[in-house]
């Protein structure tokens, strides 16, 4: 081979491309190897790997006692140790995991999730009008593949990537008005845990009343599918309901779960639940003006907000359900975003960083700060969106100042003339 087929055009060699480079296009260089790298290493070696914590076992056990028709919920709650509580719909749908051997259906569990988190994604980057050819994608990628809810969701084996699928899918789908395929969209996830449930106040306030009509149906037939094949379906509701209304306080980063763990008195927990759930109705109710004629930012706002306070107000709050506010991040990019200011991102970095606080000269500080950082993040975030939307009402009544004093003087004389004469 000749030394000039090593060259391109320019005269250099072929892997060095011009110098002179749109931001676009460097920024696709710099992000794609490190997103696509990112993905693998999260997918192939840590998921793979595993770590002490194991939320597909206990699933894995209950897809295969629900295939073979055996009771499901045996459970011991009093043990830490992650528990199966999907309801006999969500048996239904993991039911097919069983046919596979344990490590290759752990493996088959994994690669769905994170398939399913890239899809999510590319849609939440589609919501705010840029393709896959974008360098926003390969970012929006990044950002994802290094956030701890997405590490120990694929570590952990959990199903919150299908989740944030779902919830993507619902908000994609009511921002284009196809209500039934919105309702069906979050009425799958609700098949297998309700935690996307404050959503539907969305559909409400912007009138898309079908919405709740898939949304209900969607479950209760699969529910009604899984029913008569399940041994022990009237045990999910004895004994895991109650089960799941309960605040635990291990694992749990809602304003109950840290406060019990920290021994606050109970009337002082209650003053926080009530505090919060005020301000995260006073936020809807001041995002309310936007809903029709900026309506991708009351979605993804409204979203966020009702899922932010859900994680503080519920009985359970954990660190990984954060994917969740992907899409409000993400609205950065629109120029009435309430996340263009510091405050924001910094309650950003406590819920979704995969940095751990834990230290071994302060130990006790330390462990504070690694249980705490979700639960002050979720609180300032909402604290950060009701100061923005509460400044831009303040200022939109405010007058703007007059400097030109004959503009000034012609405005007072024609307040004068319009006053009632005494």
């Amino acid at each position: 081979m000749s030394e000039s087929s090593d060259r391109g055009r320019d005269g250099g060699p072929w892997w060095v491309q011009p110098t002179v480079r749109s931001p676009q296009a460097l920024l696709k260089c710099v992000f794609w190897p490190v997103a696509v790298m990112l993905v693998v290493h999260r997918t192939v070696i840590r998921a793979v790997d595993g770590a002490r914590t194991d939320d597909f076992t206990g699933v894995y056990r209950a897809a295969v006692a629900f295939w073979n028709r055996e009771p499901v919920y045996t459970a011991t709650y009093e043990h830490v140790d992650p528990h199966y509580l999907y309801p006999p719909s969500g048996s239904l749908l993991i039911a097919p995991f069983a046919v596979l051997e344990h490590e290759l259906s752990r493996w088959a569990f994994i690669g769905v999730n994170a398939a399913a988190v890239l899809v999510a994604v590319y849609l939440v980057v589609r919501m705010f009008g840029y393709t896959a050819r974008s360098a926003v994608f390969p970012i929006a990628v990044t950002v994802a593949f290094a956030s701890e809810s997405v590490i120990n969701t694929l570590v952990f084996t959990n199903i919150n990537g299908v989740i944030l699928l779902g919830q993507v899918a619902f908000l994609t789908l009511l921002l284009a008005r196809r209500d039934l395929w919105a309702g069906a969209a979050i009425g799958v996830t609700f098949a297998i845990k309700p935690i996307l449930a404050p959503l539907l106040l969305l559909p409400v306030l912007r009138r898309q009343s079908k919405v709740l009509l898939t949304a209900a149906l969607v479950p209760v037939g699969l529910t009604a599918l899984a029913w008569p094949w399940a041994a022990d379906p009237w045990q999910f509701v004895e004994r895991t309901v109650p089960y799941l209304l309960q605040s635990r306080d291990y694992f749990n980063s809602s304003i109950t779960g840290n406060g019990t763990y920290y021994g606050l008195p109970e009337p002082l927990i209650l003053a926080l639940r009530i505090g919060f759930a005020f301000l995260a109705a006073a936020t809807m109710y001041l995002l309310h003006r936007y809903h029709r004629h900026d309506e991708v930012f009351f979605v993804v706002t409204g979203a966020g907000v009702l899922m932010t306070a859900s994680f503080l107000l519920g009985s359970l709050g954990q660190m990984y359900y954060s994917m969740l506010l992907f899409p409000l991040l993400m609205s950065v990019v629109l120029p009435q975003s309430v996340m263009r200011n510091w405050p924001a991102w910094l309650a950003v970095y406590g819920f979704l960083s995969a940095d751990e606080w834990y230290s071994g000269r302060w130990v006790e500080a330390g462990r504070y700060a690694e249980y705490m950082r979700p639960t002050w993040g979720w609180s300032l975030l909402l604290i950060v969106v009701f100061a923005v939307l509460v400044d831009r009402r303040r200022s939109a009544r405010v007058p703007e100042p007059v400097t030109d004093p004959s503009v000034d003087i012609a405005r007072v004389g024609r307040q004068n003339a319009s006053a009632p004469k005494l």
